[in-house]
């Protein structure tokens, strides 16, 4: 056998195992991509499902539209308002987790690192119902905890001002595990003989973290950033499961108002939705890589 045969040989072979992922990538992800950016530009309703090459086409107009409805300027506010908040603070605990589990001061760090890295692996219904009954205003487990000390708690889920902030700690307290388990992991990779050196140096612990730590810890913290603020920016299961967007739509989110839209019947203003989405997905995904790259 030549060698140019062996060769078409082997990449007939690499494209038959290839086969079966290729054609649930192109159905599943391929197809519905391109069908709803093919709807963004037309006035598809749901009565056009049995005739879809025969709706109008609009142009930009579904996105006119959806940048002018004031329901879906406010699901952005707040799905700006969320990833403003959460991003950072959910970022700041995990590396600030890391960093205790990292130091030795902690005793059982594998119990520590499961305890907080359930919450990832568990249902978001499980976890819903859970918050929900913590922060049930007459009896919940928060508002009698602050009454044993003279405080009295408000409504969490439906006041207005306290709605999303109650939403923002619950997903910090589920994702925060997460992004604690791949910090550890880039402290792990740090040499000590930079410490060492650096101690030599007479940097104390504090100059250490913020001179060799967050500098080496870089791209983890990239990483990190990105897929958190990803996830944010699509959060959509919170409000679903805790509050259906309310009260008055405080916690009306992007995602939320697109799957709405969606139920409605507008798939042209939805999936226009959605696209706006990605652009700030990738705006913000630009700043991020800007901002926390090693290389400038």
């Amino acid at each position: 056998m030549t060698v140019s045969a062996r060769r078409r040989r082997t990449g007939l072979a690499a494209w038959g195992f290839a086969l079966p992922f290729t054609l649930l990538f192109a159905v599943f992800l391929l197809v519905p991509v391109a069908s709803s950016l093919y709807m963004a530009f037309t006035d598809m309703r749901g009565a056009d499902l049995r005739t879809p090459w025969a709706v109008n086409f609009v142009g930009f107009a579904n996105f006119a539209e959806a940048l002018a409805d004031p329901k879906f300027q406010q699901a952005a506010g707040n799905t700006l308002y969320f990833v403003g908040v959460a991003m950072p603070l959910t970022l700041a605990l995990a590396l600030l987790l890391a960093v205790l589990l990292n130091s030795g001061l902690v005793w059982f760090r594998s119990v520590f690192r499961v305890g907080f890295y359930a919450p990832v692996v568990t249902s978001i219904v499980a976890v819903a119902v859970v918050w929900r009954f913590l922060l049930q205003p007459d009896f919940g487990l928060v508002n009698s905890a602050l009454g044993a000390v003279g405080v009295d708690g408000p409504r969490w889920l439906t006041d207005e001002t306290w709605a999303m902030p109650a939403l923002i700690v619950m997903a910090t307290w589920r994702n925060v595990g997460y992004s604690m388990v791949i910090l550890l992991a880039g402290l792990q990779g740090i040499p000590r003989d930079v410490y060492e050196a650096s101690s030599i140096d007479g940097a104390g612990p504090v100059r250490q973290f913020w001179s060799v730590t967050v500098p080496l810890l870089r791209p983890t913290i990239l990483f990190c950033a990105v897929i958190t603020g990803i996830g944010y920016l699509q959060f959509f299961e919170e409000p679903f499961v805790m509050t259906q967007g309310g009260p008055l739509g405080a916690t009306n989110s992007v995602a939320y108002e697109i799957f709405n839209q969606f139920g409605f019947g507008n798939y042209g203003l939805s999936a226009a939705m959605s696209y706006v989405l990605f652009v700030a997905i990738v705006i913000l995904s630009y700043l991020q890589f800007r901002l926390l790259r090693t290389e400038k």
